[in-house]
């Protein structure tokens, strides 16, 4: 009887023997997870790491960045042994979340290529007591200097509602530049000249945009760092005329009642003339679905000068409205909307022929709402001129043409109430006064000789 005791003892302490031996030397390494916000490091650098073992717990947690020898350490974490007796339930830490500041600057490190070393251990007695391990090294860039830029061109006078040139060089490759204009960023690209650090960006102040807009070259690198660099620019004023354009019920009856408006729902407002409130709603829903629409294809203008002198405007034509008149709208001398020209209208014989302003390459070529058939050119490096309320199409999207090509026919199609030709300009997303763009002297003194400026330059 008591051998048959001693027996059963003894297998239970065989057992968990098995049993503290299988936990203790459970062979799993400890899992690190580490989220880099890019590979460069600059001053304001945060990694986040999350490490964590579900076997025995976690035993120590080492993490240092080194660059040429030398090696600080971003965090050293020793965690509490866990007791021999505690076979079935782990009491140690066994994952935890860490943010940690990643500062090469304060360590003296200068720029350059390093490591970000991790050591992770556990409780496991594997290796003489050592404990499985997870190390793991990740190659970073510190970078912390802003990229250096330098203003090439000098004279930048741009008016109310006008246009203007920057052209500026960057020190340091894949960096992206822009202008800022108020809150608005006009995208800087290279390509105009034979150095690729040199590039350039129209500029545009909307008709909104008056003396004390601030304006400035901006740039950044890979590594996320900035600079703003400010330079010698006048702004002047300018007035825009105030129309009012009544809507006789003649005018809703003939061109309200077929126009188009898809699924959208018109607000009943004026229940004894539906025609009226489906007037309102093109008018603005529509109107500004219809300009986000135009402006959109600005975003993506090839990086080439595909326009050479002044631009043409639509022969004998007579000018019917002009860019930025600020119109409100009645109907029986009521109030029934406001609304700003971003064109100018331009009016010839009935179904007159219409030029290209200027070379480019047509980009869209169809119906746009109150804009009717229209058609826009690019002309490069964000430049574009639009033509709408044409009666037809002469081209295709893809299509290239040069200055004085038939582009289409002249007509009343959106929302025009006669036959004629609605001209625009636009850099990138801004529609800009045409005047400007058809006057050789203000080409020159404002844009060309600025190219010239730089050309020069180089060759120097």
């Amino acid at each position: 009887m008591k051998r048959a005791i001693v027996v059963v003892l003894a297998s239970v302490v065989c057992v968990l023997l098995i049993l503290v031996l299988v936990k203790k030397f459970e062979g799993k390494d400890p899992v690190v997870d580490i989220a880099l916000p890019s590979l460069f490091l600059k001053k304001d650098y945060t990694m986040t790491l999350g490490v964590s073992d579900e076997g025995t717990g976690l035993r120590s947690l080492h993490v240092s960045l080194m660059k040429q020898g030398n090696e600080v350490k971003l965090l050293d974490k020793k965690y509490p042994p866990i007791s021999i007796l505690d076979i079935f339930n782990t009491t140690g830490i066994l994952e935890e979340q860490f943010s940690i500041p990643v500062e090469s600057w304060r360590y003296g490190m200068s720029d350059g290529e390093a490591v970000i070393r991790i050591l992770a251990t556990d409780q496991s007695w594997r290796g003489w007591n050592k404990g499985n391990q997870t190390y793991i090294e990740k190659k970073v860039i510190i970078d912390t200097k802003p990229p250096k830029v330098k203003v090439l061109t000098r004279r930048h006078n741009v008016e109310k509602g006008g246009s203007g040139l920057v052209i500026y060089k960057v020190f340091e490759p894949d960096v992206k530049t822009g202008v800022k204009v108020g809150d608005h960023v006009f995208d800087g690209q290279s390509g105009m000249f034979s150095d690729p650090d040199i590039h350039c960006a129209f500029i545009a102040l909307s008709h909104k945009q008056g003396p004390g807009t601030d304006i400035a070259v901006i740039a950044e690198d890979v590594a996320g760092n900035t600079t703003r660099k400010g330079f010698y620019h006048y702004i002047r004023d300018k007035n825009f005329k105030k129309d009012t354009l009544n809507i006789s019920q003649g005018f809703l009856d003939r061109k309200i009642t077929d126009f188009e408006i898809g699924d959208q729902v018109v607000q009943a407002r004026h229940p004894d003339n539906p025609l009226l409130d489906k007037f309102i709603h093109i008018n603005s829903r529509l109107r500004q679905e219809n300009v986000e629409t135009i402006l959109g294809y600005g975003k993506n203008s090839e990086a080439e000068m595909m326009w050479s002198g002044r631009f043409k405007r639509l022969p004998g034509s007579a000018r019917r409205a002009s860019f930025a008149d600020h119109r409100t709208y009645r109907h029986k001398g009521k109030e029934i909307g406001k609304a700003t020209h971003l064109g100018i209208d331009l009016a010839s014989t009935s179904e007159a022929k219409i030029p290209a302003a200027n070379g480019g390459k047509i980009v869209m070529a169809e119906f746009v709402g109150i804009f009717g058939q229209s058609v826009i050119i690019d002309h490069g490096f964000g430049l574009m001129s639009l033509y709408s309320h044409l009666s037809d199409i002469h081209v295709s999207e893809g299509d290239t043409v040069s200055t004085g090509d038939i582009i289409g026919i002249t007509g009343m199609t959106g929302l025009a109430g006669g036959d004629h030709l609605h001209f625009s300009m636009m850099i990138r997303d801004v529609f800009v006064n045409p005047v400007e763009w058809w006057d050789a002297s203000w080409i020159k003194n404002n844009i060309t000789s600025k190219i010239d400026f730089v050309r020069e330059s180089i060759k120097q």
